[in-house]
């Protein structure tokens, strides 16, 4: 057993044993790492946290862009629910992953620390004072040993001293036999040294012989202390390495969320909407919304009236008032309620017209002209006066759609003038355009 000496301790570590000199460092500096071990595990939590945050933040951005755009888009009836759904999926996927953002935290993060300041306590000078109590502890089963241990090395290396002390002796007198230079004197001497040298080989051996004898009955007793000492460590130790198991159970089913009963109905909700889409239910919609299953306002014979309150086919009036052109017509009644599609589609969804239509080419989609040069029938000349504030004398109940209602003193304004069946052009404060009748008017001066 070859080691060196530390006065501190007394010897240091020659081998990788646990019970040589100064190896139980090993096992104090456990509990330093298990301090930083709990620091590690709060850290890699808190990154975990952040993630679920960060992802959870982008699945409400994505679902918010997304439903937008579907909503906006030329998607209708079913499918564009199915569709949404998907984003209804994020958004509850996104709650889901918040919760366990908080859990991570609220829970297992302030488990952790709580655990670690309970179980570690800082001390005003150096480590932790579980880790001062160890050390201290295994110094103290070590001394005696050490102690001894260096008194068998200290033999030692007398007992080897002494040996080679004896080789040199006896290889001089060797050779100084066959030397005749050397008197009588001289060889009685070598002889005596020779002879000493034996002795001090008998005498170290003895004292090596009997601190060896003193080290090994010593070592039961340095190893009943190591071990005791060793076994509070492992004490200590066994109480993290459970808690460190308990916390990651926990972490697990907090990050399980095949678990949770909300997270399985997430995706059985989304199954039954997206089952639910129907192909027949959505292109007979749009037939009877935007194809040739809508009603239709076909032209009939009227007599004429002079009856204020007579009505006007829309076909007749855009044919007789002088490219007379109807926006922004609020329906009521139940042909609004009839003709109101379930959900937007196609140009409603992607296109906003202005205010008036125009004969431009650019703007208004109705308009062409054959190559004959003759104009198309739909085409209108969307002249406009200028507007005026006038102020109603009488009360009116518009009897179509594209007629306005008022009551007498309410203002408006004409922005067109009287055509030739005594229609005017206004619009109501609140935005609606239509007819009137212009003898329910007059200008406000």
């Amino acid at each position: 057993m070859s080691v060196t000496y530390d006065d501190s301790v007394g010897v240091e570590v020659s081998s990788d044993s646990f019970w040589e000199v100064g190896n139980y460092k090993r096992t104090v500096k456990r509990i330093d790492d298990g301090h930083r071990l709990c620091t590690d595990l709060m850290n890699c939590l808190h990154e975990r946290a952040r993630i679920e945050k960060a992802y959870a933040q982008q699945l409400t951005e994505w679902a918010r862009r997304w439903r937008q755009l579907v909503e906006k888009g030329p998607q209708y009836g079913t499918v564009e629910k199915a569709w949404i759904a998907v984003m209804s999926e994020a958004e509850r996927v996104s709650e889901l992953h918040l919760e366990v953002r908080a859990s991570l935290m609220n829970k297992d993060f302030e488990k952790i620390k709580n655990w670690q300041k309970e179980a570690f306590h800082k001390q005003m000078m150096g480590s932790f004072k579980e880790t001062k109590e160890a050390e201290d502890g295994f110094r103290k089963a070590q001394k005696p040993w050490a102690k001894k241990l260096k008194e068998v090395e200290a033999a030692k290396k007398a007992y080897h001293a002494a040996c080679k002390e004896e080789k040199l002796a006896i290889s001089r007198e060797t050779n100084s036999k066959g030397d005749p230079s050397l008197n009588p004197e001289q060889l009685k001497k070598l002889q005596d040294k020779v002879e000493k040298c034996k002795q001090d080989v008998l005498k170290t051996k003895e004292k090596y012989e009997k601190s060896l004898k003193e080290l090994d009955q010593g070592t039961p007793q340095y190893m009943e202390n190591m071990e005791q000492v060793f076994e509070q460590c492992q004490q200590f130790e066994e109480k993290r390495l459970r808690f460190f198991r308990e916390v990651l159970l926990e972490v697990q089913k907090h990050l399980d969320l095949s678990n949770v009963s909300s997270y399985k109905t997430i995706y059985q909700d989304l199954e039954q909407s997206i089952r639910a889409a129907d192909a027949v239910e959505d292109l007979r919609w749009f037939r009877g919304n935007h194809g040739p299953g809508m009603s239709m306002n076909w032209p009939q014979f009227e007599e004429w009236s002079a009856d204020l309150n007579r009505t006007l086919s829309r076909r007749e009036k855009k044919k007789n008032a002088d490219g007379v052109t109807l926006t922004g017509i609020n329906q009521t009644g139940d042909q609004a309620l009839q003709n109101k599609p379930s959900s937007v589609s196609s140009y409603e969804k992607t296109q906003s017209y202005p205010t008036d239509w125009s004969d431009d080419e650019s703007n208004n989609p109705f308009s062409s002209t054959d190559p004959s040069g003759d104009s198309n029938p739909f085409d209108e000349d969307a002249t406009s006066g200028t507007e005026v504030r006038v102020r109603a004398l009488y009360d009116y109940e518009g009897q179509e759609h594209d007629e306005l209602s008022f009551k007498a003193g309410d203002e408006l304004t004409k922005i067109e003038d009287e055509d030739e069946q005594g229609w005017c052009k206004g619009r109501l404060d609140n935005g609606t355009v239509g007819l009137y009748p212009a003898n329910y008017v007059e200008a406000i001066q």
